[in-house]
């Protein structure tokens, strides 16, 4: 085996390394940040999410967080129970189930506002740095989701 070869197998060369490190260390610069505002990073999605559109049903919240459902339940019934979201069949469909901010959920935002600042301070990273490193980061996602390949789509 060539050293091109091994190098392919280095620990250091792989794609799959480098992200869940990268991921590991930026989710544990949100920890202490999110803590007083009694959130994990998980919960601080949803809610962000939440903070661009409420109501929004649990199928519509998992797409945009690329959550199944049996992940995001138990998000959902921890913040039911903060006082920050209801949880309530929808008038529309009885089979929806509809999350809306309470008035706790919509006011904490203003605290939330303080996040995003305080992480770029963090990595120490500039702006323009970072949203590279986001649009790159889409579009290994894009990349990576096998419906986005059209072989991957069954023909006829």
């Amino acid at each position: 085996m060539s050293n091109e070869e091994a190098d392919l197998l280095t620990l250091e060369n792989q794609v799959c390394f480098a992200l869940a490190v990268a991921s590991r260390s930026v989710l544990a610069l949100y920890r202490p940040i999110l803590e007083p505002l009694g959130l994990t990073h998980p919960q601080y999605l949803v809610m962000l999410a939440l903070w661009e559109t409420s109501p929004r049903s649990v199928k519509e919240l998992g797409s945009a967080l690329a959550l199944e459902p049996p992940t995001l339940s138990p998000l959902l019934k921890r913040l039911e129970s903060a006082g920050l979201i209801t949880r309530t069949r929808s008038a529309r469909d009885e089979r929806v189930l509809d999350i809306e901010l309470t008035e706790a959920g919509r006011e904490l935002r203003a605290s939330a506002e303080r996040i995003p600042p305080r992480i770029i301070a963090e990595l120490g990273m500039s702006l323009p740095e970072l949203t590279h490193l986001r649009e790159t980061l889409h579009d290994v996602i894009r990349a990576a989701d096998p419906a986005s390949h059209p072989l991957s789509t069954p023909v006829g």
